[in-house]
């Protein structure tokens, strides 16, 4: 019987050092969120250089209607397992709701928490300029930080629900400004939700650090998606940006490649896959 194993090629450990010389040579970056330890270590065979480990179990694996309920608990153990699996790519742990949101202080203790108990490299937290005096707080304890801009699910009440951002020209002035606000504060990388593909080009260009992009267009410098939906076993509606790699292929692993060569070979987001306006 076959196992999973990386390519000698593939051994080094992904790093936020790594990531930015990816940016700055215009190699684009493939994310995937993980909850356990199997999937890591076929996400390590297939190439995948991010793992994060995302508060998004709460809507696949829990079956909640958002991710408000997840603790800081649960996504520490599915952090742990992950960690375990992945050999090479760099694995992100997802702050919770309730988990940074009173103090920078409060924020610091919980990703302390993600990277001791948790193996997490680096962890993200959603929010605009809000969040920049957690991040900076963060980083401080030289723990690596992703942003999260444009739809940030945690704030789906304050949103009105799962929409596209950044539409009218303030907001999306916005959001550059949050982007570069959240980059002077030190984080590592940003994860922009669901804007206009434009949107998407011009938080890339205004900042220094990978921007990775889930329904943000072809213009980041990497992409994202949900395993579940890369799979194609989600149930219900799927969002418009999401594509189905498992069709007419024989195993995970394969549809894993796919995307990698997708993402890689910028095939994908095709223009079904975006937001234009």
């Amino acid at each position: 019987m076959s196992t999973v194993t990386a390519s000698s090629s593939q051994e080094h450990r992904i790093t936020v050092r790594s990531l930015a010389g990816r940016k700055r040579k215009g190699r684009p970056i493939t994310m995937l969120t993980a909850y356990d330890f199997t999937f890591a270590r076929i996400f390590d065979a297939a190439g995948i250089e991010l793992l994060l480990v995302g508060d998004s179990l709460g809507n696949v694996v829990q079956g909640c209607e958002t991710t408000l309920p997840v603790t800081l608990d649960e996504v520490i153990y599915h952090t742990r397992l992950v960690a375990r699996g992945a050999s090479r790519a760099l694995v992100i742990g997802d702050m919770p709701f309730g988990s940074y949101q009173v103090s920078p202080e409060d924020a610091l203790r919980s990703a302390i928490r993600l990277v001791k108990e948790g193996g997490a490299h680096a962890v993200k937290l959603e929010g605009g300029c809000k969040a920049a005096a957690s991040i900076e707080r963060i980083v401080s304890a030289d723990i690596p930080v992703m942003g999260h801009v444009g739809l940030t699910p945690q704030s789906v009440h304050k949103l009105g629900g799962f929409k596209v951002q950044g539409r009218e020209e303030h907001a999306a002035q916005e959001m550059i400004t949050a982007a570069r606000e959240l980059e002077n504060a030190g984080a590592d990388t940003i994860l922009l939700e669901c804007v206009p593909n434009a949107v998407g080009a011009a938080i890339r260009d205004a900042v220094r650090v990978p921007v990775i992009g889930i329904g943000a267009g072809p213009g980041v410098d990497g992409q994202i998606l949900v395993l579940y939906d890369v799979l194609g076993i989600t149930q219900g509606r799927t969002p418009r940006f999401v594509k189905n790699f498992a069709k007419d292929r024989d195993s995970p692993l394969d549809a894993l490649r796919a995307y990698v060569r997708a993402v890689k070979d910028r095939s994908y987001p095709a223009p079904e896959h975006c937001f234009t306006e």
